[in-house]
Formats: structure tokens, C-alpha cells, sequence
């Protein structure tokens, strides 16, 4: 237990390179992607429960935050998700983060919308009454007149 605490750490390699041009090291990736992943799983209660985006992004987020949570070398992890390097997974939570918030501007701009209509259709149903009413009492007076007559 003592060795794995502190021997580990010691030993573990450090990362000189990516190997892809324009994506550099984070010698703190572990830290940064629980960071990412947690305010991804806090941002996507935003979005309506039932949506297959949700569950999809809680699940996989779930996951690889559970992997970085056990493991602390960027090596064990990489092969445990197997889903490219720790710094490509780091872009790949930063890109989730701005989807998520397109996808709440969306939903937020449908439920307006759908708010607006319904709001329209009060008005037309109001409109409709009113005119309804309208033609009847002008009827009732032309009843009047002709009894009159």
C-alpha cells in the first residue's frame, strides 16, 4: 500500500510528446479531465432527462470519470478507455462542454417558440371568440329592428 502511494507517482513516466502536431502535453491531465468531466455531468442537468443526448453524455462521461478517479497514471487510463491520449480526451470534454451549451440554447429557444405559439393561439382563439360574439349581437339587434318594423 505504502509503495503504490508513494513509489508510484515517483516512478511514473513523464510525457515528453503527443506525437500530434498542435496538441501539447498536460502534465495534469488526469486533474484537468476530472475537472472537465465533472462540469459536464453538472451542465448536462440542463437538459430534459428523457433526451438520448443526456443519457448518452452522463453515461460515457460517468465512466471515464470513474477510470481517472481510480487510476493515477495517464498511461493506465489511456489504455482502460481506449480512446486515444489524455490530452485528445481533454479536447474532446472541452468540445462536449460547448456542444452542451448550444444544445441548452436550442432547447431553450424551442420551448420559447413553443410558448409562443401557444401564446399565439390564445389570442386567435380569443380573436375568433370575440368576432363570434361580435356577429351574434349584431344579429340579436337586427332581430330587434325587423321586429320593430
Amino acid at each position: 500500500m505504502f509503495l503504490r502511494m508513494v513509489a508510484r507517482p515517483l516512478m511514473a513516466k513523464v510525457k515528453e510528446t503527443t506525437g500530434i502536431v498542435g496538441l501539447e502535453v498536460v502534465p495534469n491531465a488526469r486533474e484537468v479531465l476530472i475537472s472537465l468531466y465533472g462540469k459536464t455531468l453538472k451542465e448536462i442537468q440542463a437538459v430534459p432527462e428523457d433526451e438520448g443526448y443526456r443519457k448518452a453524455v452522463e453515461s460515457f462521461t460517468r465512466h471515464r470519470l470513474k477510470v481517472c478517479q481510480e487510476e493515477d497514471d495517464w498511461e493506465i487510463i489511456e489504455k482502460r478507455l481506449a480512446c486515444g491520449q489524455v490530452e485528445e480526451l481533454i479536447e474532446e470534454a472541452q468540445d462536449e462542454l460547448k456542444l452542451i451549451a448550444k444544445m441548452i440554447g436550442t432547447y431553450i429557444s424551442i420551448l420559447s417558440l413553443s410558448l409562443s405559439l401557444t401564446l399565439l393561439n390564445s389570442i386567435l382563439i380569443f380573436t375568433l371568440f370575440l368576432c363570434l360574439f361580435s356577429f351574434l349581437e349584431q344579429c340579436r339587434v337586427i332581430r330587434r329592428i325587423r321586429r320593430k318594423i
